[in-house]
């Protein structure tokens, strides 16, 4: 097997379609099947499920594409390392929602401004799947939020994940927003909503806004999840009475329509840009730079 193949399957992984990885890769139908057929040969296993629809990773194709993933992105390290100088290559960064609007916009600009010859990739979700993706290979660093309190220097990022390091950033004041018409609230217990209109799990404002609603003396009624999948969406369930919500103070800085909705200070929550142990390509330290200018 070569790094074509790899790329190839990879690609086909992605897309679950030969003739949109052909389109991706420009490469014609044909020789993307074929590169298939040819390394599940060699391997001696289907990696594929083929219907007339799509094409799905078998529980083989599964296992072997983090071990494409991983060799992949240490091929693209090596690359990138002999031009150690020089940010090049591509880089993958992963990023929260809340940072990808209110804080990488300005970063992201000055760095494509320095370094346009390198092909910047931006993955969003939360701070659980983001740090999956990082030791997984599928991201090469990504700005997520510790959930510990405390000063930034004290907090361990096994806390994260296991073989992360992490530079941090920035922090971010959390805010629990609620409608207009809500009594005011001062402790958990004032409130007469159990809606929180949040993120998935493995969102660390998620963790931190359960961990305050769970907080103080008296009756913890059960909280009721509704997730969603932007910030956009919270703030508009919030807006029509349905729902609180806890988010970082710089992103509702971007909502004016959100400045009728009451605010309560939660906590702070520190923000750091991990990446797995020895990873230090000049596009990703270029690019840390950048994040630490702001």
């Amino acid at each position: 097997m070569d790094l074509a193949e790899l790329e190839i399957f990879r690609t086909v992984a992605r897309e679950e379609s030969v003739t949109r990885a052909a389109k991706a890769l420009d490469r014609v139908q044909s020789n993307v099947t074929t590169r298939v057929k040819q390394l599940e040969e060699e391997l001696g296993v289907a990696l594929f499920l083929r219907d007339s629809k799509r094409m799905t990773l078998t529980p083989q194709g599964q296992r072997f594409l983090g071990y494409a993933e991983r060799l992949l992105a240490l091929a693209e390290e090596a690359r990138q390392s002999m031009r150690a100088d020089e940010p090049t290559g591509r880089l993958r960064v992963g990023t929260m929602e809340s940072s990808a609007a209110a804080r990488l916009p300005r970063p992201l600009a000055r760095y494509h401004g320095k370094w346009p010859q390198v092909q910047i990739e931006i993955q969003t979700g939360t701070t659980q799947a983001l740090v999956d993706a990082v030791l997984a290979h599928r991201v090469d660093c990504a700005v997520v939020a510790h959930p510990g309190e405390g000063a930034p220097d004290t907090l361990d990022m096994d806390e994260l994940g296991p073989g992360l390091e992490g530079t941090y950033l920035f922090s971010e004041e959390l805010l629990l927003v609620l409608p207009p018409s809500h009594p005011p609230v001062r402790t958990p217990q004032d409130l007469t909503l159990r809606s929180l209109a949040t993120f998935s799990r493995g969102c660390t404002y998620r963790l931190c806004a359960q961990a305050w609603l769970g907080s103080g003396e008296g009756p913890r009624p059960a909280l009721n999840m509704l997730e969603l999948a932007s910030y956009h969406a919270i703030l508009a369930c919030v807006t029509a009475g349905s729902a609180v919500a806890i988010v970082p103070r710089s992103l509702l800085a971007l909502h004016p329509d959100a400045a009728a909705l009451q605010t309560v200070p939660v906590r702070t929550a520190h923000t750091f840009l991990v990446r797995r142990q020895g990873f230090a390509t000049a596009a990703c330290q270029a690019f840390l730079r950048e994040l630490q200018h702001e």
